[in-house]
């Protein structure tokens, strides 16, 4: 045995672990260009890149997407619409425009940028803001690009390892075009370890909007970042009403993202006031009630919060006490005890959309328990 070899040893934490797990592989990718802009501290670049070189940049030998290279951002492909049906017309006719003055291009952030010549060898690149374009432009290529089709397409190039403001250039990027608030917060340390808690439980959280339903997941399986907070609110935070309310208002205010997505409550948590409200919804859409979908939203946070109070014997419901809760736990009959219990305060104070929304019912939930 050598005396000479030195071991050290690391103790990390599960955080650290999780971390480590989460971390690009170090890859270098070559992009060629037509034209480079580069600053005098060589960390941004400003390419005009044909488009057939691009679509290298971004696919494997066997023409599949790099799906790694868009790991960072915050929505997956969204199919025919709108914009995309525009980018796809755009390729086909040409009609003499260069692709680059008609279209907004890619951001690529990365941890290395080398130039050599009219080359840049970029080092764990990631794709935040272009999805749609690059999609679109793989799918032209592959129909087989036209001869003499020398378009290009803008790509910006930064050059930084500071999280912040790597978070602060997906959040610019992505406030430019109509993207969700709940998809600006994706990429969010919290929102990584929700989506991978719940696919340990076979469910499916759809941080990056989309990309669980164009892996062929079923789609009763999927929960997407809105629902999950309008769950959180109803029964951790004690509040169906404001859910009902506002659900989209729950994550466009810092206070009120922080209070629902609160990294020191267990992620366990999560998990259960998804699942009870989903139980809730499948059971208010079965033959028991046959309710209509308004009176099934107006009633279902109220009945998950109320079956959930009664459960764990607790007004206001905590985080610990959620976190060890067995959804499965949570009866048929539970939940139809709950309805009628809701139900009947709901019609009494007048059986409309503004109680539901207001603070005349919860009050009246709550004095029952």
């Amino acid at each position: 045995m050598d005396s000479q070899v030195e071991v050290s040893v690391d103790f990390v934490g599960a955080s650290a672990l999780l971390s480590l797990a989460r971390k690009l592989p170090q890859a270098s990718y070559a992009l060629d260009c037509a034209e480079i802009l580069t600053t005098s501290d060589s960390e941004g670049f400003v390419c005009l890149v044909p488009i057939e070189s691009y679509c290298r940049f971004i696919r494997t030998e066997d023409g599949r997407q790099r799906s790694q290279l868009f790991e960072a951002n915050v929505r997956d492909y969204q199919g025919r619409t709108v914009v995309n049906d525009e980018i796809q017309d755009t390729l086909t006719k040409g009609e003499g425009d260069d692709f680059w003055w008609l279209n907004n291009g890619v951001t690529i952030i990365a941890s290395k940028a080398v130039q050599r010549s009219k080359t840049l060898d970029v080092e764990t690149p990631q794709i935040v803001n272009g999805l749609q374009t690059s999609s679109e432009l793989l799918q032209y290529v592959s129909r087989g690009i036209r001869t003499g089709d020398s378009r290009k397409v803008l790509v910006r190039v930064i050059v930084t390892e500071d999280e912040a403001a790597r978070d602060r250039i997906i959040r610019a990027t992505n406030s430019q075009t109509q993207v969700q608030q709940a998809s600006l917060r994706a990429t969010e340390k919290i929102q990584r370890d929700i989506e991978a808690f719940f696919r340990s439980k076979q469910l499916y959280y759809d941080r990056r909007k989309n990309f669980y339903k164009n892996s062929g997941k079923p789609r009763n399986r999927i929960v997407g970042i809105p629902q999950l907070a309008q769950a959180v609110m109803a029964i951790a935070l004690y509040a169906p009403n404001t859910a009902r309310a506002r659900p989209s208002s729950l994550l466009k205010r810092d206070e009120t993202y922080l209070q629902v997505f609160n990294p020191k409550y267990p992620i366990q948590m999560y998990h259960a006031c998804a699942i009870v409200v989903r139980k809730v919804d499948e059971r208010l859409r079965g033959d028991r009630w046959s309710m209509s979908s308004r009176e099934r939203n107006n009633l279902k946070f109220y009945v998950a919060y109320y079956v959930v109070a009664r459960k764990l014997r607790q007004k206001n419901p905590k985080a610990s006490a959620l976190a060890k809760l067995d959804p499965s736990s949570i009866t048929a009959k539970a939940i139809d005890d709950a309805v009628k219990v809701v139900k009947k305060e709901y019609v009494a104070l007048g059986g409309t959309d503004d109680v539901a929304k207001g603070s005349g019912l919860i009050t009246a939930v709550r004095g029952l328990l």
